[in-house]
């Protein structure tokens, strides 16, 4: 079963406000078994609304708009849904009264303008808001179910779960989704990996990624006779990205970086400092933006200058005068540094160019040392990520955590 979403409104398509609707309504569809094919936003315009409900209404078993449903000019959802049904606008009593009574309880006056918002076509249906002012509307057009829903996302959050939820029909398929998190690969070498999963788009199962920060997120949607036989699949699917892809996988849905650093620390009572120089604090608030992590994070020196490196770390003034702040031995004493002074198990630290400016031939922006130490290791690992500087900063932070996932997973594989 297919769905279509339209969401309404100048604020939209001039990108003074971010859609966060479509998303949202997507999701909650396709746990209904109902996948959204496509996405579409149009301005405040009545002929551009009604030809949009035409589209998607001959495409898709279900249509859903959201927007377009308040008591001025410019909401003109209504009249666009009017238009394709042929019919005109007409004021529904219930509706009116539920408005008054809203503002009455609020000690309100309710103004000429609210009544527009209890007007509905001819031949559809109004839905209740429960929260606010405009109802919704549910309209039958051709084969095609159509919803208009309001804007404001708490109105349409609460009218979808009340009361659209039972409008819409069964789906005769069971869903089922897993998102599977990937680091350490660039997208198109992860092609190469596992392009042969990702070029079935109309099968039972489809995997389709979604980057950024260099963290790739592959989500699995599988279709089955039951939530069950939907689940086998993912499973399936899920495994065979593991064997394929090893320790590239970072964990599920809601694991991130920090957080599976996090869990290998705890398991193994172990704690970590830091040493920052150009992220500027960044890995730091990575882990300490989970609750808990008193447990294993000892403290964090962001160190910037030249100065700050050597009288709070210990790096030689001469290494710093001969290999200059970005370079393989200072990220290596950084690192060991942050480890002594805070007398941690583990420490990692970040010295680079995030730019736009002090790149040069040798020492290009982008370019990042990441030091890590720890029991049995001192290590440091050269990148150059290609980029703008907050896009840097976040890849290097990430990286860094990356790093260490993999050294404590490593340590854990030799443990006797």
């Amino acid at each position: 079963m297919k769905a279509i979403l339209i969401s309404t409104g100048d604020e939209l398509t001039c990108g003074r406000t971010v859609n966060t609707n479509s998303a949202w309504l997507a999701e909650k569809l396709l746990a209904m078994g109902i996948r959204t094919v496509s996405h579409h936003t149009v301005g405040d315009d009545a002929i551009e609304i009604a030809s949009a409900i035409r589209m998607a209404s001959e495409q898709a078993d279900v249509v859903v708009l959201t927007g377009g449903l308040g008591p001025t000019p410019d909401d003109l959802t209504r009249r666009g849904l009017a238009d394709v049904l042929g019919t005109k606008l007409v004021v529904d009593e219930k509706c009116l009264a539920r408005i008054e009574e809203f503002f009455r309880l609020r000690g309100r006056r309710m103004v000429r303008a609210n009544k527009i918002q209890a007007m509905i076509p001819q031949g559809a249906w109004p839905i209740d808001n429960e929260i606010g002012t405009a109802p919704g509307i549910r309209a039958k057009v051709g084969e095609s179910l159509v919803i208009c829903m309001p804007g404001p996302p708490a109105e349409m959050h609460a009218m979808f779960e009340s009361y659209v939820t039972a409008l819409l029909p069964p789906s005769p398929l069971a869903v089922a989704v897993k998102v599977v998190r990937v680091f350490g690969l660039g997208e198109s070498d992860l092609c190469e990996v596992i392009g042969d999963l990702l070029g079935d788009r109309q099968g039972d199962v489809i995997v389709c990624t979604t980057v950024s920060g260099g963290l790739i997120s592959l989500r699995i949607t599988a279709t089955g006779d039951s939530k069950t036989a939907a689940a086998a699949l993912t499973d399936r699917t899920s495994a065979e990205l593991t064997r394929r892809l090893g320790t590239l996988i970072i964990g599920s849905a809601d694991d991130t970086l920090a957080s599976v650093v996090a869990k290998l620390l705890v398991s193994r009572k172990q704690t970590l400092s830091l040493a920052e120089s150009c992220t500027g604090g960044l890995v730091g608030q990575m882990i300490t933006s989970l609750s808990g992590a008193s447990q294993y994070f000892l403290g964090s020196a962001v160190c910037y200058a030249n100065t700050a490196k050597r009288d709070i770390l210990g790096v030689p003034q001469e290494m710093l005068d001969d290999c200059g702040a970005v370079s393989e031995p200072v990220a290596r004493e950084m690192a060991r540094g942050a480890r002594g002074r805070f007398g941690s198990d583990w420490a990692l630290s970040l010295t680079g160019i995030a730019g736009p400016d002090g790149g040069s031939p040798d020492k290009p922006v982008g370019l990042v040392f990441i030091g890590l130490t720890g029991p049995n290791t001192t290590r440091v690992f050269r990148h150059v990520f290609a980029s703008r500087r907050e896009q840097i900063r976040l890849r290097a932070a990430r990286t860094a955590l990356n790093h260490l996932r993999i050294e404590l997973l490593e340590e854990n594989s030799t443990a006797p």
